[in-house]
């Protein structure tokens, strides 16, 4: 959400807007939960610390000066309220213990378990998870923040701010961390090793397999004296590249019943100042409640802000709702039911850099909408004839030597655009709106120099006729080796030096200038959010196209390949990712799976 969007939503809900206050709630508890959990790894005290968190929001709105800084505003109250737990707790310890040994034996297993499992992490990006319970609480504190920072759902200064120090001294610790938990990595990878170390075992032979501060410094000691365990692996991968665009752990249901009962004060004509005078429920008690607040739970609003989460190479998690065309927005929506999550796996991802190093990739052409996936991929396609193909797979590069097929014609009789002959779309929420029927261009500009990370993908939104991805062009891939450059990968993605930009798993991996014929009208939304990147939308025509596909691969012009044509001509033809005849409320939920009907 854009600077605009927070202050009109934030002064809204301060004038006693439900909605907007809804809007809030929903927007933002998956935040505050991913930090709970993690800066507790999964206490039992976590619901009850968010819920404190929720209504501190809703009653002391009021009080925020500057509505652009509501996020970093809304991470120092949740920082806060685990600061509070921590010294009740310390300032009554034998409450603390009491209340400890009367907690369930099984709560379901701890934040790491559940981040492991709900995302889906493997290989070096599970041993990062699991290196987080080896860290002391104030470090826990600080990587449950340092973490989504890497996601890009807090920049630095939100960080800094949300955290009391200043940006110089939120590097030093930053940086602090980074080495503790390489530390704890290797003591994982140690304990993890098979077969496993004779002296390692020896070490740990009276340990009851808890992470405790006293055992990791036994076993980093035997680790700098081991000359097996005290190895680095080659492999390694710097945790901050393993956790960029991961996305959150989604909320699990049943958490907002106390948030609910503060919006019910606001349902019931209160504002802002009203709420702070209102008590909370004793008991998670919702009768009486209006009936549509109390299903705010079921609204894919609130319970699916954090399905649909931006993994880096790890898994894309997505609530399965019905048809996208047919549903209204998601703020004025009724409550529905929904389906647990599904996880796409996508290979690890200390690969995922040397995947996209190469520019001679040599495996057969990407299939148009006339030919098969490649093996082992599925693509969704319509009945022969019937409009809405949509290709739901990653395509794979076609030999840089292979030129196109002819692009096929279709007529052109103009564009009109709401931005003029060309839109430059560099911020969240900028759009275009294209309508008429012709060819146009939309240029990428990917910027990890400025900021690396989760891109969110932009979204197509309120087609009205037909929409066709009809051809990839611009010299390159973003993925290619960028020619004459020595350190590999370097590529239009990123390089060692700047971080990578990393997409959603399954999203066609956009090449620099990617071409599109619409046959009505359409609206194109910029999404950023995370990974830093630019738009340039213009009309073209079917020979600027086509030249532009044709041109033969020059590595002193830095073109690395001949384009590609999708097009079939005809209405099998593939239309783009994240597409919907619908008009939601935030593009950005559009799923990638489009939703075409006739």
């Amino acid at each position: 959400m854009d600077e605009r969007a927070v202050r009109r939503r934030v002064e809204a809900a301060r004038a006693g807007d439900r909605q907007a206050m809804e809007d809030l709630v929903a927007a933002e508890m998956p935040i505050v939960y991913n930090i709970v959990g993690r800066a507790l790894n999964g206490h039992p005290d976590v619901d009850d610390i968010v819920q404190e968190t929720m209504l501190r929001l809703v009653r002391s709105l009021g009080e925020l000066r500057d509505p652009a800084r509501f996020r970093s505003w809304l991470v120092a109250i949740a920082m806060r309220c685990i600061r509070d737990r921590a010294r009740a707790r310390q300032t009554t310890p034998l409450l603390s213990v009491l209340a400890d040994e009367r907690e369930p034996a099984d709560t379901g297993g701890d934040f790491v378990d559940i981040t492991i499992l709900r995302l889906g992490l493997e290989g070096q990006r599970q041993e990062v998870a699991e290196a987080t319970r080896w860290l002391d609480e104030d470090d826990r504190q600080l990587v449950s923040l340092w973490w989504l920072e890497l996601a890009g759902e807090l920049n630095r200064q939100e960080l800094a701010e949300a955290a009391g120090w200043t940006k110089q001294h939120t590097a030093v610790r930053v940086q602090r961390l980074k080495k503790r938990l390489e530390t704890a990595r290797c003591l994982v990878r140690a304990l993890g090793a098979a077969p496993p170390c004779p002296g390692l075992s020896e070490v740990t032979a009276d340990w009851d397999g808890s992470p405790h501060s006293v055992w990791r410094k036994r076993i980093a000691r035997h680790l700098r004296d081991c000359p097996r365990c005290g190895r680095p692996a080659a492999d390694t991968v710097p945790a901050q590249r393993l956790l960029v665009g991961l996305g959150l752990v989604p909320l699990p249901a049943g958490l907002s019943l106390h948030a609910l009962h503060a919006l019910h004060v606001l349902g019931s004509g209160g504002t802002a100042a009203q709420m702070a005078a209102a008590p909370a429920p004793l008991a998670a008690d919702p009768v009486g409640w209006p009936t549509q607040l109390v299903q705010l739970l079921a609204k894919p609003a609130v319970v699916a802000a954090a399905g649909v989460t931006l993994v880096a190479g790890g898994a894309f998690v997505v609530y399965v709702h019905d048809d996208g065309a047919s549903r209204p927005p998601r703020a004025a929506q009724a409550p529905t039911s929904f389906r647990a999550p599904t996880a796409l796996r996508a290979p690890d991802a200390s690969q995922a850099p040397t995947l996209a190093s190469s520019p001679t990739v040599t495996s057969s052409p990407t299939p148009t909408a006339s030919e098969s996936p490649p093996a082992g991929t599925t693509a969704s396609r319509t009945p022969a004839g019937r409009y809405g193909t949509v290709v739901d797979t990653a395509d794979r590069a076609p030999d840089p030597r292979t030129p196109p097929v002819a692009l096929p014609y279709r007529p052109e009789s103009g564009l009109n655009t709401s931005a003029g002959s060309k839109a430059v779309m560099e911020h969240r929420g900028d759009n275009v709106t294209l309508s008429g029927r012709g060819y146009f261009r939309v240029r990428w500009q990917i910027l990890p120099a400025e900021r690396p990370g989760s891109l969110a993908m932009p979204t197509w939104t309120g087609l009205d006729g037909k929409l066709f991805h009809v051809a990839s062009g611009g010299g390159r891939r973003m993925d290619d080796q960028m020619p004459g450059v020595p350190d590999r990968p370097h590529t239009w993605m990123g390089a060692q030096h700047t971080g990578f930009t990393v997409l959603p798993a399954g999203a066609q991996q956009m090449w620099q200038n990617e071409y599109f014929y619409v046959d009505g009208k359409v609206t194109l939304h910029q999404n950023e959010r995370g990974a830093d990147y630019n738009l340039i939308v213009e009309p073209a025509t079917r020979a600027g196209v086509d030249d532009d596909l044709r041109r033969p691969p020059a590595p002193d012009e830095g073109i690395v390949r001949y384009g590609l044509v999708r097009d079939s001509g005809t209405d099998t033809a593939p239309v783009p990712q994240y597409l919907t005849r619908a008009t939601p409320q935030d593009p950005a939920g559009v799923d990638r799976r489009s939703r075409v009907v006739q």
